[in-house]
């Protein structure tokens, strides 16, 4: 009798979650997660010298609201600048103009209510955003991965390398909220109630472009199919209009910019201050900044040969491209590589790399569904203990302060 006994009571932990709804699942996994970053934010801030944003040793909340956290705070107490300000030689110089209004005003609104200071206020809605994004992320690998995949996909999500940004002062865990939103509509087909989302989504961080194109792509391949996918005239008029709204959505701000301040390339012009420390001011050519950070990091930082940077720059957008074609990564479904491609090319045309990159990437994230395919524990946990190493360095490099740093997360 005893056996038996010992036999119904749940022998490993892993019995005990998978009891649990898949919601509690999820939302355990997020906060184990975001228990170990804070042991590793706490850590760091305990010997972090004075820095333009704090003095030495800052509190969690004050740590987890420095570099653009800083900005998003001018964002919500000022506004932005009517005038945009020049360096003594004449260029637009950083401002407030390169941060979104849309994280910022939902931030000033729980500050409003709960009469809570921006540092905590800040954190508290990152963190929010992050746990519906883990919900949402889970909810859309389901049905491609099956429940344990999908919560291992989740577990990845939470301890990525760059998964501090849901407990920091950022937009990014209510642009990822807001992406998975997007991709579940794309998905479902419920593209009139996509239209929305993409809109706020296309003022809290820079994608309207990006998900345009995954939209378009969507609309070019379902015609492609539609001999054995019917695309019903409707869905064909709803598609489109989706695709339109997000492309306008993703040139409002940088049009907004350009009538408050009278300057067409404001927005742009802004922009590229950031990349002047490394290359200088010049304009924005499509395509051209990772050339112009090839040629930067090998041959002026390195002091490597240039071709080697050109190299090494097409084996990275060829291997991304074979990437695409990987059984594990043709499993996550058409839409999501549709975004997968888009978002890559959107960064490729006008981002250039640096410190940021890592950031930058973040909405490529569905990719950590093709590394979840492996069901041996020993490579899941490896796989945990490698994101947690990569996560305290990112922290280590772009989030810690040391002087006179030239690494911004």
């Amino acid at each position: 009798m005893s056996q038996t006994l010992q036999h119904r009571r749940p022998s490993t932990a892993a019995a005990q979650i998978a009891r649990m709804p898949w919601w509690l699942r999820v939302l355990v996994v997020y906060g184990l997660a975001r228990i170990a970053t804070t042991v590793m934010l706490l850590t760091l801030a305990a010997v972090q010298g004075p820095n333009p944003w704090t003095g030495a040793h800052p509190g969690y909340f004050d740590f987890a609201s420095i570099w653009d956290g800083r900005w998003y705070n001018i964002v919500q107490g000022w506004g932005y600048p009517a005038a945009l300000p020049h360096t003594d030689t004449g260029q637009v110089s950083e401002n407030a103009w390169a941060f979104l209004p849309g994280y910022p005003w939902v931030v000033g609104a729980v500050m409003f209510v709960t009469r809570l200071p921006w540092p905590v206020a800040a954190v508290l809605v990152s963190v929010a955003f992050g746990a519906g994004a883990a919900l949402l992320f889970y909810r859309m690998l389901l049905p491609r991965l099956g429940a344990g995949s999908a919560l291992f996909a989740v577990a990845l999500f939470c301890v990525a390398p760059v998964s501090p940004l849901f407990q920091l002062a950022y937009a990014e865990s209510m642009h990822l909220f807001l992406l998975l939103a997007a991709l579940l509509l794309l998905i479902n087909r419920r593209y009139l109630a996509l239209i929305p989302v993409v809109v706020i989504m296309a003022f809290v961080r820079p994608s309207g472009l990006a998900f345009a194109l995954a939209v378009g792509l969507h609309v070019v391949y379902r015609w492609a199919v539609r001999r054995r996918e019917p695309f019903p005239a409707r869905e064909v008029a709803a598609s489109v209009t989706a695709a339109i709204v997000s492309g306008v959505a993703g040139l409002a701000w940088p049009a907004i910019a350009a009538a408050a301040t009278g300057q067409v390339n404001a927005y742009t012009a802004t922009e590229l201050a950031w990349r002047a420390p490394y290359i200088g001011y010049g304009e924005l050519l499509p395509f051209a900044p990772w050339v112009q950070g090839a040629r930067w990091w090998f041959s002026t930082w390195l002091g490597l040969p240039q071709w080697l940077g050109y190299v090494t720059l097409a084996l990275l957008v060829a291997a991304f491209a074979v990437a695409m074609f990987v059984p594990a990564v043709r499993r996550l479904g058409v839409d999501i590589r549709l975004w997968l491609v888009s978002y890559a090319l959107y960064v490729l045309a006008v981002f250039f790399p640096q410190s940021s990159t890592f950031r930058i990437l973040m909405p490529l994230f569905p990719l950590l569904g093709a590394l979840a395919v492996g069901r041996s524990r020993v490579y899941r946990a490896a796989l945990i203990v490698v994101f947690l190493a990569l996560q305290w360095g990112w922290l280590l490099i772009c989030w810690g302060v040391d002087g006179s740093d030239w690494t911004p997360p």
